[in-house]
């Protein structure tokens, strides 16, 4: 057997026997309800810090995004912008919610929610949301995981044995554990992805020649491409405008990324902390205080970093390592074929949906010179793509025992009971989740991009329960439905709709260069305010302010910052607008002229430099949000809870 294979099956059989000691001490642990769904509220500081971020950064972070980023070059690196827009959610949505489970036991978004509403509706939609976005994001990681042994064992397990062995061990230590278990796992899983990553950047940059040869090779190739953006640059080294108006965006001039479309798929990313998952990672915290650091430290600044740096030097490294058969043609002076013969004649860039093969290629370049790292970093890889997968089997779990089961079927259901069908909910997703992956393979990718859009249709609920007492049941309700309907319509599976209508599609995929995530927000909240201005009454408005009063006088600001409200609002307008709005057009040439690269002042195209600057800017306004607006640090006055004992309190959608 090859050595590199059996390194992969060493180190790989050392990490599941990780994974699996977690699942057996969770559920030694796991004494009530609440330490099984959400830790018994005590997960600690650096536990919170490390699992928080695995559970952002998916696999499709480690094996995905290098990948687009080979294919459509810097317009797409935008899309890096998310280890900042994944954790502001968390800045304005997560120390709210961790206050207001602590007060009042929540275990649950969907408890909270409809207490707070007084509706079992919302309840349901919220239980829908965490279905649709955990099973289809979870389907992707598993079939990512099953592709990855099958390429790295030199097809000795298909992709289907693969994503199963993957599956049986997931199912073994989440099941078993809970909540508790997939955190203490995430701590590992995030120090793999982070190392992982940056270690297959250093072997592209290596085997490219260094840092010069890579900016080259980047100028080289923007020469020669023949994909160009309606004022002439490279679609490699240049986003396509503010916004095109067409009715399928990816048949944009010069690609898909115009500003308006980066900032609308930014919002589809934002829901991965915004679905009703990380509601429960909230509540799982002893303390805001995890927060900050996670937020502007672990993600914004360390995965920023790496997503910008070393993310780029795999995705842009690899034309010049043989991947490019076109530009192995043009400039072979300038290209070092060591993927040629792995890749066996596939061209990345001709070959629709290939990209997903680029880092297992890179992986394989140090295979004779390293096989023990060969195995490493298919650990780290596995891990990247585990890491996400686990979370939301468990909460997606707890959901439908805690708002289904005990809601309707078993209400006077015990501790034990509770965690038996915790755990039959979680063998239900990830069976549901292998299904999806074994049949739908082709609208695999299609079905995980609705899953992050559908979880940003969470803003508005959480918009009103934690800031805007304005928004009504109704309008929430209504919103959410249309907000649903609109991500649906705009994506891929709407044509399918109008098919089955017997219609022909009106529009096709992101219309006007809109990402589905954006059209849903539009449709969401803005009827959420329209019907929320019809509906208002008295005693509807008295009630929830019975939240928002607690929230003001355990949340507020000082009177000494009060006055700094307009400057943060003004901070991160401007941040959206020029890091990842239509602003960001500027970045195209301000650093230099795309088509002469003499003129590139930090000797790189001047998109790059210009991404690099905004995410400098990117993590100031972080800091200054999270800690210095306080938007994520330990509330001064202590929160009492109302229950003791949260894993048996039924909770009445008519008392908070």
């Amino acid at each position: 057997m090859d050595a590199k294979i059996v390194w992969l099956f060493i180190f790989v059989i050392l990490y599941w026997s990780y994974c699996i000691f977690w699942g057996i001490k969770g559920a030694l642990s796991a004494k009530t309800a609440s330490d099984y769904f959400i830790a018994g509220r005590s997960i600690s500081l650096w536990v919170f810090v490390l699992a928080a971020t695995a559970t952002s950064f998916s696999g499709w972070t480690f094996m995905g995004h290098p990948g687009l980023l080979y294919r459509d070059g810097f317009q797409y690196a935008y899309a890096s912008f998310y280890a900042i827009t994944i954790p502001f959610t968390g800045v304005i949505f997560l120390k709210r919610q961790w206050m207001i489970g602590k007060r009042f036991g929540f275990i649950t978004p969907g408890e909270m929610l409809a207490t707070y509403f007084k509706s079992d509706i919302v309840r349901i939609l919220v239980v829908l949301v965490a279905l649709v976005f955990s099973v289809p994001y979870l389907g992707v990681q598993l079939r990512a995981s099953g592709f990855l042994f099958n390429v790295l064992t030199d097809n000795m397990l298909s992709i289907d044995v693969g994503m199963w062995l993957l599956s049986a061990v997931v199912i073994i230590y989440v099941a078993s554990g809970g909540l508790r278990a997939v955190a203490y796992v995430d701590t590992m899983q995030a120090i793999l992805l982070a190392v992982g990553i940056v270690a297959i950047g250093i072997i592209a940059l290596y085997y490219v020649g260094g840092w010069t040869n890579l900016n080259e090779g980047i100028a080289a190739l923007a020469q020669i491409d023949e994909k160009r953006t309606p004022d002439g640059y490279s679609h490699y080294i240049a986003i396509p405008g503010v916004i095109q108006f067409v009715s399928n965006g990816p048949n944009a001039i010069g690609g898909a990324w115009t500003g308006i479309m980066v900032l609308t798929y930014m919002f589809a990313l934002m829901g991965i902390q915004s679905a009703p998952a990380f509601s429960m990672w909230a509540f799982s915290n002893n303390s805001p205080k995890p927060f900050a650091p996670q937020q502007v430290w672990a993600s914004s600044f360390v995965i920023g970093l790496i997503l910008f740096v070393f993310t780029a030097m795999q995705g842009l490294g690899s034309h010049f390592l043989g991947a490019d058969l076109k530009f192995l043609a043009a400039h072979p002076e300038l290209v070092n074929n060591v993927m040629g013969e792995g890749l066996n004649g596939i061209d990345l860039m001709a070959s629709e949906g290939q990209q997903g093969m680029l880092v297992p290629q890179l992986i394989r370049l140090i295979a004779d010179a390293a096989p023990w790292l060969v195995g490493i970093l298919s650990v780290c890889a596995l891990a990247a793509m585990q890491s996400t997968g686990a979370a939301y089997m468990s909460t997606a779990g707890g959901m439908l025992t805690r708002d289904i089961l005990k809601r309707y079927l078993m209400p006077n259901a015990s501790h034990g009971q509770q965690k038996f069908w915790g755990r039959m909910g979680v063998v239900v997703i990830v069976l549901s989740a292998l299904a999806v992956a074994t049949v739908a393979t082709d609208a695999l990718v299609l079905l995980g991009g609705l899953a992050v859009a559908y979880g940003f249709q969470m803003w508005p609920a959480l918009i009103a329960i934690c800031w805007w007492p304005f928004l009504t049941r109704q309008g929430i309700i209504i919103g959410l439905i249309a907000g649903l309907i609109a991500v649906t319509m705009t994506e891929n599976l709407g044509a399918q709709v109008f098919g089955l209508l017997g219609m022909e599609p009106l529009w096709g995929r992101w219309p006007l260069t809109i990402h589905s995530a954006g059209w849903g927000i539009i449709f969401n909240l803005g009827l959420a305010v329209i019907i929320s201005a019809i509906t208002q009454n008295k005693e509807g408005l008295e009630y929830r302010m019975t939240f928002h009063n607690f929230l003001h006088e355990h949340a507020a600001l000082p009177d000494a910052k009060k006055s700094l409200i307009p400057i943060a609002w003004i901070i991160t307008l401007v941040w959206f607008f020029f890091g990842i709005g239509p602003g960001a057009v500027i970045g195209n040439w301000i650093f230099g002229d795309p088509n002469n690269p003499v003129t590139w002042i930090f000797g790189m195209p001047s998109i790059w430099a210009w991404q690099l600057l905004w995410w400098a800017l990117g993590v100031f306004m972080m800091w200054f949000l999270a800690y210095y607006m306080e938007m994520s640090t330990v509330p001064s006055k202590e929160i009492v809870a109302l229950h003791e004992d949260i894993g048996d309190v039924h909770l009445d959608v008519d008392k908070p």
